[in-house]
């Protein structure tokens, strides 16, 4: 398995400084890596550096890619003989919440998909929630604001700011029943083909079950403590482009030998 990611974009050399830790951590421990510019990428120009192994398998870890960006890293990868791990429809299965949520949603928040034009208060009224977290299909208002809507009437407000924020609506919009969850319980674990990993040896149960219905090759889980002790689903996402958040480059990139070997 070679590790593929992104270059400082001043220096194809070197890697973006957002992933230099663990791209040379990757290389202490003998991981192949490989480093590619995304901006030459959307020129037509796929260059990796060193050069990737013909018939050897791909994983990316860098930045969040939109399903069209994505599809043309996965059609570069191929065009140099290689072949990425997690194809396009792995990719978006996970990076999209409409795609994971009916195979997740006893486990999850209640959701709501609707387009980013739609009328809010009639599409909700008749839900009754408590309160309302905003978000387009990967993200959420991270301004000082934040994406909790007291009322339906208050969506349309977040839908505008995340979207003035960020440039763009990714897919569409999910409107998520507010659940209690307690401070500082939010935990990430990573499945690889099917293997849950965590920071530690414990992994929780409602991990290992949505390790074993989720079929996809590498993808995160967010986990969090509701007020009655019971652990939520937070967030799935593709483990390629998702943060180590606690975990150290060390001990993410012994699950990835591990995978590799």
């Amino acid at each position: 398995m070679q590790l593929l990611y992104p270059s400082d974009p001043f220096d194809k050399k070197s890697p973006d400084e957002c992933y230099r830790e663990e791209y040379e951590a990757a290389l202490s421990i003998g991981l192949s890596c490989s480093l590619f510019s995304l901006e030459d990428l959307e020129i037509g120009d796929f260059r990796t550096r060193p050069a990737l192994e013909t018939n050897g398998k791909v994983l990316y870890r860098g930045w969040m890619l939109t399903p069209d960006r994505y599809s043309k890293l996965c059609e570069a990868i191929e065009g140099k003989g290689a072949v990425p791990i997690t194809k396009l429809d792995d990719y978006v299965n996970c990076h999209h919440l409409p795609n994971w949520y009916p195979l997740c949603e006893e486990f999850t928040p209640q959701t709501v998909v609707l387009p980013k034009d739609a009328d809010f208060v009639e599409a909700l009224s008749g839900l009754e929630w408590p309160a309302y977290f905003v978000k387009d299909y990967v993200k959420s208002l991270t301004t000082s604001r934040g994406s909790l809507a007291r009322s339906p009437a208050e969506v349309a407000e977040i839908v505008g700011l995340i979207e003035g924020s960020r440039g763009q609506i990714e897919g569409g919009i999910c409107v998520r029943r507010f659940e209690n969850f307690m401070p500082d319980t939010e935990e990430r674990y990573f499945v690889m083909h099917g293997n849950a990993c965590g920071r530690g040896d414990s992994i929780p149960d409602v991990v290992q079950r949505i390790a074993e219905i989720v079929r996809c090759p590498f993808f995160s889980v967010d986990v969090v403590t509701a007020q009655d002790g019971t652990l939520r689903l937070v967030e799935l996402g593709d483990g390629q482009v998702s943060d180590r958040k606690q975990w150290t480059a060390e001990r993410f990139l012994q699950v990835l030998k591990a995978a590799a070997d």
